[in-house]
């Protein structure tokens, strides 16, 4: 089988490898569609401090069940499933509190173990989420991005009053934009990015207003409008003391990132405001939720495709993604 892998931080290859074989409570996955993300790229030249080489990336992927292991109903052979990167233990003290994503022992799919890049890749069975029909093919590699939206909207619980602020109009800022507006019904959902392009994907994906903040500081164009939510999906460590100045007293703030670099911020400037904050990291068995949204219409993950390649197009794909965020949001990967 064809699949891509990072032999170490700089060296992308299309390799040929063994078909893999199920494990106990394993599920095999004939795989068909994978969409590239961000930390993909982060793995290709070594930024991400959790990959270990050599590596299978790919945690965005969608298929079709042809092989089962031990213990696992065969009957699941022919499902169409997306497949949770989450692999979690299950009984520590993370887990036993419904927050697997931060497992003592978390492994996570196309970082810790190989991934979807590849025409086929295995899973627990667990992890392995049937489709319904409604959601197509081509979109159901989308389920995994939105349920980071989800993750963090769980924690910050919006409001239909809320006026709602979201740095970054990438893949990330545009998912919460569609579940602000289109689950939760937050009545101003603001975004602010350095890219015009990037802008009208925000007004596209449903957002109420944008500002450019490349030349002309936020605040001055805030107008003195206080965001009672925030979402820093732009994942710059001076992001946070701005978000904490310019909210609401009683305000949320939830971070998405995992920048090295200190925040310069003080207690004065969060509690002086009592403002919860709230930090997110991949989901919490928030696969279910997001199929359900997408099956009952309240997202549409077609608003974030921009492009397609088939696989033996990985290094142009993984370049346009890295290299051309005026014109590229999310790009696909048909595998056969």
């Amino acid at each position: 089988m064809k699949s891509v892998v990072i032999e170490q931080p700089g060296e992308l290859v299309l390799a040929e490898r063994a078909v893999p074989t199920p494990a106990a409570g394993e599920v095999r996955v004939r795989v068909k569609y994978a969409s590239i993300c961000g930390s993909d790229v982060h793995i290709w030249h070594g930024h991400n401090p959790f990959a270990r080489y050599p590596r299978v990336i790919g945690h965005e992927f969608f298929g079709v069940i042809d092989a089962v292991g031990a213990g696992v109903d065969a009957s699941r052979i022919g499902e169409r499933v997306a497949v949770d990167p989450v692999v979690s233990c299950g009984h520590c003290y993370p887990c036993s509190v419904g927050r697997p994503n931060v497992c003592t022992t978390l492994s996570v799919i196309g970082v810790h173990r190989d991934g979807g890049f590849s025409d086929y890749a295995v899973a627990p069975a667990s992890n392995a989420y049937a489709l319904p029909a409604t959601i197509p093919d081509k979109l159901a590699s989308l389920v995994e991005p939105f349920t980071i939206a989800a993750n963090i909207t769980a924690f910050l619980q919006p409001q239909p009053q809320d006026v709602a602020l979201i740095y970054g109009a990438g893949p990330m800022g545009l998912t919460a934009i569609q579940v602000l507006k289109g689950v939760y019904n937050v009545a101003q959902v603001l975004v602010v990015d350095r890219l015009p392009e990037r802008l009208a994907l925000a007004k596209a994906n449903g957002a109420d207003g944008v500002f450019n903040n490349a030349e002309v500081p936020l605040a001055a164009q805030l107008e003195g409008v206080q965001p009672t939510l925030i979402i820093d999906a732009a994942c710059h460590p001076a992001i946070l003391a701005e978000a904490a100045a310019l909210a609401s007293p009683a305000a949320r703030i939830g971070l998405l990132g995992f920048s090295g670099e200190p925040s310069s911020i003080t207690q004065q400037s969060l509690t002086s405001k009592e403002l919860s904050l709230f930090t997110s990291r991949l989901n919490s068995h928030r696969f279910p939720q997001v199929i359900a949204w997408m099956e009952q219409g309240l997202i549409q993950p077609e608003k974030l495709v921009t492009h397609y390649f088939p696989l033996d197009d990985i290094e142009r794909a993984m370049t346009l993604f890295e290299k051309d965020p005026r014109t590229c949001c999310k790009v696909i990967l048909q595998m056969q």
